[in-house]
């Protein structure tokens, strides 16, 4: 499991975000839908104080991270999060990455 941050992405959290020197946290939610779950969907909070992460990320004095316990959301992907000029935001993409068999 890891995580990629594109260049167009990690401008967007910097411009759109504020958020130089600073932290985000992925965690799976209920509701929702992602291209690896019915019912559940990527959410993302500033964070600036990690506790246990599992994986990290750190861009342009950003660190993106996910914690232990939402491992299980991630189990078995890499994540890239890349911008989406069309909706001006974040996008995910989820890479299999064999963890699971």
């Amino acid at each position: 499991m890891k995580i990629t941050v594109t260049d167009k992405a990690s401008e967007w959290f910097r411009n759109e975000m504020g958020m130089t020197g600073r932290g985000i946290r992925f965690f799976g939610k209920v509701y929702g839908k992602t291209p690896v779950h019915e019912g559940f969907s990527l959410g993302m909070t500033p964070d600036d104080n990690p506790r246990d992460p599992i994986v990290a990320e750190k861009k342009d004095n950003v660190t993106y991270y996910i914690t232990e316990g939402d491992q299980w959301f991630f189990v078995g992907y890499d994540l890239t999060i890349d911008y989406d000029p069309v909706t001006d935001g974040p996008t995910y993409i989820y890479k299999d990455n064999g963890e699971l068999g």
